[in-house]
């Protein structure tokens, strides 16, 4: 059998050739051409084949000696400063060598408790505390004292702990982060600042290897949130340290407070930012300008993090630098990732090859940065699959708050231009219909939404969907859950528990007729950690489209059979270090392929995947207590 279905794939290969459409083989001699190109040797299809077994931690790792010690600031004094310094405070940790070298003894309680009993006190407090937003504040008080140990609890619960330290909690925390700052973190550059951005870079005394930047204009479905979106920036980081394996002393969260047109905050007196209105046009780009040329200058080949910017500067922020410093946006290329590597878990839930993809057809609500990111890296993926780009244009159907987007729509407005090809392709309908028209025109198999929304998916929508589709796939995306287009139970009430859920935000599995709908959550999460990871481990100058398409593919291949089985599109978050690894392999040998890489790393990718997969275990940071030291330059 083995030899006849090689005889078959080779006969396919040499009867198609390059140019070979995906949506035109049957499935049974997709299925022999992509597991012979496997078998052979080939990797284009190598994702297809489950991870889930083989990426784990190794039980040990080359570890350099420098990473067994803690070297401190020379700063830093003996006795009780060690104790107030959230990097070196080990609370009742410290042993009796280092009570007595660092000049403590008597300074803590003679008690000696291990990191392990300390994360399981703390996780007991915080679990007894009554809101989301009274656990953030308790993690980040945790944080302020002792770092190690955050990160520590974050690790080891973070399926648990993931909405509260970032989305959905966040979001709240933004709305109220004037009152509840306690402790500076991060960089705050002002429009006051303007000028000094380059000097001030120096303020930051350590190396620097991803900063999260957000402006505040556009904090998740919030809207103009100005200075407070810096707990935006500080959950992302502690997301790539506690998903990406990011040492926490090599982070970089940064708010660039161009102002706010927010009333609420221009007259709140307690404001921590700027009480002016936003810079716009020239002055706002050159704020921009600076900031990078200011990171470039002081971090050469760190990894910015573009987050939460409003759509007219977004896209345009992003095309201007994406070729010229390593950065990426989330909003834009983080959400398409993962919206497609959604679509192709999908596709295993169906049965179905990653290249059937060329067989779904879109609706997407909302053309802001986030739906235009989505629908071009889709497109992307249909062509990379087969299609045309003009047989892939006509795959979308976009809709706004005015309906569906087609060529009669004037679309000279900030950050509309990469919806204009979607909309030349749709002349087959009327401009600005209506989603359920739309819906029972065209029969999408898939809905997407990233319009913020709330419960723009009605009963109607989604009982259509139903109508056209055995198991028809539903994502509402929008951020935090106040906005969501749609809520799991209402969709397993309108399909029957038929359909292949994915939200933003995270919701409940639901039993409805002896079916369970599972609530996948398509988080970033999933791709930004192991995206950055990847992209700083390969030494590539930028982050391209194909290491993009690369981390999608790669985060299916970590689902089990089993979880297939149920419906599951997602791996589970609380192996989102093995999962991040994998992804920032994948992304590593995507760069090395395009030569963006120097050459050692091209020889690290020559040797295999299981040389790789050491390489980025050893490089991840594990939050464990370490032996603290004095520079032999500290002068105190």
């Amino acid at each position: 059998i083995e030899l006849r279905a090689g005889m078959l794939a080779r006969r396919a290969r040499a009867l198609i050739g390059t140019s070979h459409r995906a949506q035109a083989w049957s499935p049974r001699a997709r299925g022999l051409f992509y597991a012979n190109t496997t078998a052979e040797g080939g990797e284009e299809e190598d994702e297809e084949r489950s991870r889930a077994g083989v990426m784990k931690a190794p039980m040990e790792t080359k570890r350099q000696s420098k990473d067994d010690v803690i070297v401190m600031h020379p700063d830093t004094s003996r006795g009780i400063e060690v104790l107030h310094n959230p990097v070196y405070a080990k609370g009742t940790s410290f042993t009796a060598s280092e009570r007595e070298r660092l000049g403590i003894r008597g300074l803590v309680p003679p008690a000696y408790f291990t990191v392990n009993q300390q994360a399981a006190k703390i996780w007991a407090q915080n679990k007894t505390l009554g809101t989301p937003l009274e656990r953030w504040s308790h993690l980040q008080d945790l944080k302020d004292r002792n770092e190690t140990l955050f990160y520590r609890l974050v690790t080891e619960h973070i399926e648990e702990l993931a909405p509260i330290i970032y989305t959905p909690t966040v979001g709240e925390a933004c709305l109220n982060y004037s009152k509840l700052l306690r402790r500076a973190r991060g960089m705050y550059f002002s429009a006051d600042d303007r000028g000094e951005f380059n000097t001030m870079m120096y303020n930051w005394k350590r190396d620097a290897k991803v900063i999260v930047v957000t402006d505040g204009s556009r904090i998740l479905g919030l809207g103009d949130l100005g200075t407070n979106g810096m707990g935006i920036s500080q959950g992302k980081l502690d997301l790539y340290v506690s998903g990406g394996g990011f040492d926490p002393q090599h982070i970089l969260p940064v708010v660039l407070d161009c102002g706010t047109n927010n009333p609420e905050l221009l007259n709140d007196p307690y404001y921590i930012g700027v009480h002016k209105n936003r810079l716009e046009g020239k002055e706002y780009y050159d704020m921009i300008e600076e900031f990078v040329r200011g990171v470039k200058n002081r971090w050469p080949k760190a990894l910015i993090q573009f987050e939460d910017f409003q759509t007219k500067h977004a896209n345009k922020i992003l095309q201007k630098y994406r070729n010229e410093v390593l950065c990426f946006n989330d909003d834009i290329q983080g959400t398409a990732a993962i919206v497609l590597a959604g679509i192709y878990g999908a596709m295993k839930v169906l049965g179905k090859h990653r290249a059937d993809i060329v067989q779904q057809k879109f609706v997407m609500c909302g053309a802001g940065s986030a739906g235009a990111g989505i629908v071009s890296f889709l497109h992307q993926a249909l062509v990379a699959n087969g299609l045309s780009a003009d047989e892939a244009y006509k795959r979308f159907y976009i809709i706004d708050v005015n309906g569906l987007i087609t060529a009669e729509r004037d679309l000279d407005g900030p950050g509309s231009e990469p919806l204009k090809p979607f909309a030349r392709a749709r002349d087959d309908m009327p401009e600005g219909a209506k989603l359920i028209d739309v819906i029972n025109a065209v029969k999408p198999t898939a809905l997407l939404g990233v319009s913020t929304v709330k419960g723009l998916f009605t009963a109607d929508v989604l009982e259509a969907m139903a109508a056209y589709n055995e198991r028809p796939i539903i994502m509402p995306l929008s951020n935090p859950t106040s906005r969501a287009e749609c809520t799991s139970d209402e969709v397993a009430r309108a399909t029957g528990g038929r359909a292949i859920f994915s939200s933003g935000s995270p919701f409940p599995d639901v039993e409805i007729d002896g079916k369970v709908l599972k609530a996948n959550q398509g988080n970033n999460f999933y791709v930004f950690p192991g995206l950055g990871l990847g992209a700083v481990l390969s030494g590539s100058s930028v982050i391209s489209d194909g290491m993009l398409q690369a981390a999608a593919k790669a985060i299916p291949a970590m689902l089990t059979p089993a979880q297939v089985e149920e419906g599951v599109i997602f791996p589970r978050i609380d192996r989102i270090r093995d999962i991040s690894a994998y992804v920032a392999i994948k992304v590593m040998q995507t760069a090395a392929k395009e030569g963006r890489v120097p050459d050692d790393i091209r020889r690290l990718v020559a040797q295999g995947e299981a040389a790789m997969k050491e390489y980025v275990y050893s490089s991840m940071y594990v939050p464990e207590y370490r032996p603290l030291v004095f520079s032999c330059s500290s002068k105190k």
